[in-house]
């Protein structure tokens, strides 16, 4: 359930209980609107540990940029607070346009993840990623499962393809050089990925 709060006190207090008890690590602001996210459960941290092993093996261990789980990323180099966004996994490759601003990267990731939550608004965020920059985005459901692969066009994503437990379509990343598809786990559906270059697989 969403709650609208007009009362600016109650919502600075709010803010500032959040930040002290640690739980605003998900929140975002939404052209100057405060959005509290809920906090991540195992199976989604989990997901994004594995996803950051998976990219880091790929990306990191062979020197060709930076993956976080997590970072703040604005359209504006001043007053970023203002307005930015918290991929689950961002992928920076070495020649990436973003700038590392430290507490933010002003511009978009060259690869970025958004594992969906009850309640979030994930697809919401398309339009501001591509405005970003950012090339490419793998969203991960989970109610139904689903894996969909955005790739920015011009000054828009358009859908690459979904992967579903009945239709387990490769999603291939032209960024990362990984594809992606939705298989049978034994207490969940997993993430496989493939190498395009050693043929590596992980499950996640």
């Amino acid at each position: 359930m969403a709650a609208l709060i007009q009362d600016i006190d109650l919502s600075r207090r709010l803010i500032a209980e959040r930040k002290r008890l640690g739980h605003d690590r998900f929140d975002e602001v939404w052209e100057g609107v405060y959005v509290m996210n809920p906090l991540a459960n195992w199976e989604h941290q989990e997901l994004v540990g594995g996803l950051t092993q998976c990219l880091g093996s790929v990306i990191r261990d062979s020197r060709l940029g930076l993956v976080l789980p997590g970072v703040n990323v604005s359209d504006r180099e001043h007053g970023w607070e203002r307005n930015f966004r918290c991929p689950d996994v961002a992928v920076f490759l070495n020649d990436t346009k973003a700038v590392n601003c430290g507490a933010f990267s002003f511009g978009g990731p060259d690869f970025a993840v958004e594992i969906v939550s009850p309640g979030d608004r994930s697809r919401e965020k398309l339009d501001f990623y591509a405005k970003v920059g950012t090339r490419e985005l793998l969203i991960v459901d989970r109610k139904p499962w689903a894996l969909e692969l955005y790739r920015l066009d011009a000054d828009a994503f358009i859908r690459v393809g979904k992967s579903t437990l009945t239709k387990r379509d490769w999603l291939t990343s032209e960024v990362v050089s990984l594809k992606f598809r939705l298989v049978a786990g034994k207490s969940r559906p997993e993430i496989e990925a493939i190498h395009a270059t050693t043929r590596k697989k992980w499950r996640i």
